[in-house]
């Protein structure tokens, strides 16, 4: 054999049986090889990575049985997450349900992306239990919501909007990141979806979404999303699973810092108002209380006496960024990020004002986040 040819033939290294890697290996190959033609008939094989592949396979069985669900489907970003969906489950037509209180890149897809092709909408609080049941039509396919709502950590009552949803044969989509894969296990929502970007992979160095439900419905939604292309790449679904490894212990701690500061925050004088799940001044306290195992590890919180530019100049360890999720604690100003589609009344259903503060608590001491507030606060 010449030396181009051993150039790329190298020798394979395959295990004996009984001997395995203790972490798995990366499938870093776009390709996968067959013995016999016959075996592309075999669906259990790989063939191709944006179709399927081990190291991202891996990783989806393991986000099912986090949340319980049959199956799971990894893909590129978060926003692939949601319009993966959306694009399969949707034709002209087509009504969805969604709310004030959600994601506004989700409110951008079906209100100006999806409008494009004939799918109609309605906007309703997550509140107003009244104007949800009076905007269900005949052609409403889809019910979307969040809880806890990104940004400001309202409470849906879950099993109201998914018996709701029920009645009227229409398919629930909840919006799991803020809560995580082991909150709302079972609660009856058709499908899950989730930011790995986030509290998930945990670190802030990749990017990757998920959709989880039954295999019936994802086997429709992996066909459309692979022929998208909306894949996750292998080494980046390696890099998900690492930090899924970590994922209860530091939800642990962030969870219990978020309570702490939260608790802080309701005694300073230049802060007029808290939003955290896990305090008694929440409007969904008790709801939250019934659904979920913790509170979460986001907060959001209206400035008063304080200008919004000098509070976030004066931060020195709350890092300003747009995202949430990472060991490093986030902080972002609500309106100019997640509120530009929304009018000054939706605002206000919403509970943002031109005030209001986005926190992501990270893994530092509870101490020195507070020290840095204080001081933004006075400042």
């Amino acid at each position: 054999m010449k030396e181009d040819t051993i150039l790329q033939h190298p020798v394979q290294v395959t295990l004996e049986p009984g001997n395995r890697s203790l972490i798995s290996p990366i499938y870093q190959s776009v390709k996968f090889t067959v013995d016999k033609i016959e075996n592309l008939r075999n669906q259990e094989m790989y063939f191709y990575t944006r179709i399927s592949n081990p190291t991202t396979r891996e990783l989806e069985l393991q986000l099912a049985r986090l949340q319980g669900t049959e199956d799971a489907l990894a893909v590129a970003s978060g926003c692939a997450a949601l319009s993966v969906p959306l694009l399969s489950l949707l034709k002209t037509g087509d009504h969805v349900l969604l709310f004030v209180e959600s994601y506004a890149p989700l409110r951008y897809l079906v209100r100006e992306l999806l409008k494009k092709y004939g799918v109609e909408s309605t906007l309703c609080s997550i509140s107003n239990k009244p104007e949800i049941q009076k905007a269900i039509r005949p052609t409403t396919r889809l019910m979307l919501f969040e809880s806890p709502t990104n940004p400001m950590t309202h409470i849906a009552d879950i099993d109201f909007l998914v018996s709701t949803a029920k009645k009227h044969s229409i398919l629930t989509l909840l919006d799991n990141t803020f809560a995580g894969p082991l909150n709302h296990k079972n609660c009856g929502a058709d499908l899950y979806v989730h930011s790995l970007t986030k509290f998930i992979s945990g670190h802030g160095d990749v990017m990757g979404g998920a959709v989880l439900g039954s295999k019936e419905l994802l086997k429709t939604i992996r066909h459309d999303a692979t022929e998208v292309g909306t894949t996750l790449d292998p080494h980046t679904s390696a890099l998900i699973s690492r930090g899924l490894k970590t994922y209860s212990i530091r939800r642990e701690r962030q969870v219990k810092t978020a309570l702490e500061v939260a608790q802080w925050l309701e005694s300073q004088p230049n802060v007029s108002r808290v939003w955290y799940p896990g305090l008694k001044s929440h409007p969904g306290f008790e709801q939250a209380k019934r659904q979920m195992k913790d509170s979460g590890a986001v907060i959001a919180f209206d400035l008063k006496n304080r200008p919004l530019e000098h509070f976030f100049n004066s931060l020195k360890l709350f890092t300003l960024a747009g995202s949430l999720g990472s060991c490093e604690s986030l902080a972002a100003p609500v309106q100019a990020f997640y509120a530009r589609d929304l009018t000054p009344d939706q605002c206000v259903t919403a509970g943002i004002s031109e005030h209001s503060v986005r926190l992501s608590i990270g893994l530092e001491a509870t101490e020195d986040l507070t020290h840095d507030l204080s001081q933004a606060l006075r400042g």
